[in-house]
């Protein structure tokens, strides 16, 4: 059995409209157009590409402010409770999909993040909201640095 990875799509692919990168998955339209034909390797590094992206972006949007809130939230949802990337965007998306807020998890908004007025229901769905929207503006500048040809 081999070990390729599955896509990263999430099924809102917007370089059939003409971008250079993936409102969705924040691949790359070359990554998105060769990924069949990508080797493991090769899919893996575009895979940590992408989850550095989504780590530092969160990493700076939210943070965790009372560690044993935290740990219960993390218990009562049988999800992780380390203090990882991984695990805090667990808990978030746990927030979101129950339309919670971030205290409840013991999880607040970063000071430079914090939305001066809420438009959505939960706090937990802005998180997600930002991340999307600025994984997205940093995923355009690496394309543009690294990949963009000008004439």
């Amino acid at each position: 059995m081999s070990g390729r990875r599955p896509t990263p799509c999430v099924g809102i692919c917007s370089t059939t409209y003409g971008d250079l990168v993936c409102r969705g998955c924040k691949r790359f339209a070359h990554e998105i157009v060769q990924w069949n034909g990508y080797d493991e390797d090769q899919q893996l590094r575009v895979w940590q590409r992408l989850k550095s992206l989504r780590d530092e972006v969160l990493g700076q949007i939210v943070f965790c402010s009372e560690p044993q809130r935290y740990a219960d939230y993390c218990q009562n949802a049988e999800l992780s409770a380390q203090h990882n990337s991984d695990d805090i965007y667990a808990v978030v998306l746990h927030l979101a999909q129950n339309t919670r807020f971030l205290e409840v998890a013991g999880l607040a908004f970063s000071d430079d993040w914090r939305p001066q007025q809420l438009t959505t229901e939960t706090d937990s769905l802005a998180v997600l909201q930002l991340l999307d929207a600025e994984s997205y503006v940093r995923a355009q500048a690496h394309y543009e640095r690294n990949f963009k040809v000008t004439v």
